[in-house]
């Protein structure tokens, strides 16, 4: 064995022997890098899965654009439901950056499968009247049939959101399907796919303007105003808008971004990788735990082997590095596997829903640090015990 005139363990030679170590003891070395893996691995898939489902959500988000704006009647300084004016979509309109003004209005009516079920259940669905070009301003399209036009919004003709078709038990659109709304039976003429960012879409039935004044007493006023302006001009666009709705009480105006909240969503996932990553610390020590079992026991196993080296001529030093070495290559085995399992888990899962794969380098260079620091300080007193050991002591129990 090869050292230096100071009496340092060459490293080769540490290596080596640490592997030598291992090597006699598999099935026991192996469990405890198996704990340390489970821990590891632990750790980068919560990182990694929360950093994909964020690029995948701001992904989606920037395919369905950052531009839309929503206009929604308050409260009246008494507290009671204020109406958006008959002409905001008409003054929106001449805003110069805004280019898509499309809106609904809510009803007083309900909408049942048939008229043989209890008034109480709704469903939780609305009954909007809607613009013809609704679809496009909100980035959703017609999953199945046909959406309204300047014929059919003055009929009893209603289109489904995603979840309004499904709460009604509607999977296909066919010839004569009807529903009923408002007292009367609508025909059902198309299904809407989801809408991401205005969810509330896939819970309504959309009928015609003139439709819904004719047959269900609506008022006319708009309760939505989907804007699409400009997507550098957004901001400069949502501070004009309250005033341009409704002029005369623009504090009785709302005006939000729905992009705003999932954006806001996607950065609050983060709160919750704290409990994810607590589990993962927890894993992570039991593996700590095991490895420094490991080690004691394997110092209690080769006292002789201890004995004969220092009679050779080994130094404490050398039994010392000789111990701590293989607890911190242990825990480097043992968190590398778990590295490589956590980027799997999380290259698969977002592979399934269709994510950018993303690994942060925290990830996986902080859970490699987190199992090498664990090694070293689970080894540690092995180690020192180890090197304490007199050779005469040791050597009893050749």
């Amino acid at each position: 064995m090869t050292t230096t005139n100071a009496g340092r363990l060459h490293p080769a030679d540490l290596a080596r022997t640490a592997v030598v170590g291992l090597r006699t003891r598999r099935m026991r070395a192996a469990l405890s890098a198996l704990g340390i893996a489970i821990g590891v691995a632990a750790m980068v898939a919560v990182l990694g899965l929360s950093a994909s489902s964020q690029a995948g959500l701001l992904a989606e988000i920037d395919k369905l654009g950052t531009n839309l704006l929503t206009v929604t009647p308050g409260q009246t300084l008494g507290g009671g439901d204020a109406k958006l004016p008959l002409d905001a979509p008409e003054m929106i309109a001449r805003i110069g950056p805004v280019e898509t003004v499309q809106h609904t209005g809510k009803t007083p009516a309900n909408a049942y499968r048939n008229p043989y079920i209890p008034s109480i259940n709704t469903n939780a669905l609305a009954v909007n009247a809607a613009s013809l070009d609704l679809p496009a301003a909100v980035r959703t399209t017609v999953a199945q049939g046909s959406y309204l036009n300047a014929a059919t919004a003055e009929q009893p003709v209603a289109v489904l959101g995603s979840a309004a078709a499904a709460r009604l038990g509607i999977a296909r659109i066919h010839p004569g399907q009807r529903i009923w709304v408002g007292g009367q039976w609508f025909y059902v003429t198309g299904i809407l796919n989801p809408a991401a960012l205005t969810p509330e879409i896939d819970t309504s039935v959309l009928i015609g303007y003139p439709a819904a004044q004719k047959y269900l007493n609506f008022n006319g006023h708009p309760s939505t105003i989907y804007v699409r302006a400009q997507t550098d001009q957004v901001a400069n666009v949502q501070k004009v808008l309250a005033a341009t709705a409704n002029p005369q009480n623009l504090n009785e105006v709302s005006v939000s971004q729905p992009s705003a909240a999932l954006v806001a969503r996607a950065a609050a996932q983060s709160a919750l990788n704290g409990l994810f990553l607590g589990l993962g610390a927890v894993a992570l020590l039991v593996g700590g735990i095991g490895v420094a079992n490991t080690m004691v026991i394997s110092v209690l196993e080769r006292r002789s082997e201890i004995g004969l080296r220092r009679s050779l001529g080994a130094t404490k030093g050398h039994i010392r590095l000789q111990f701590l070495a293989e607890a911190i290559l242990l825990a480097t085995l043992g968190g590398a596997a778990g590295v490589t399992i956590g980027v799997a888990a999380t290259a698969f899962y977002a592979h399934v829903k269709d994510w950018a794969t993303v690994v942060p380098p925290l990830a996986w260079g902080g859970g490699l640090s987190a199992a090498v620091a664990i090694g070293a300080i689970a080894g540690l007193l092995p180690a020192l015990r180890a090197a304490r050991m007199q050779p005469t002591e040791a050597l009893r129990t050749v």
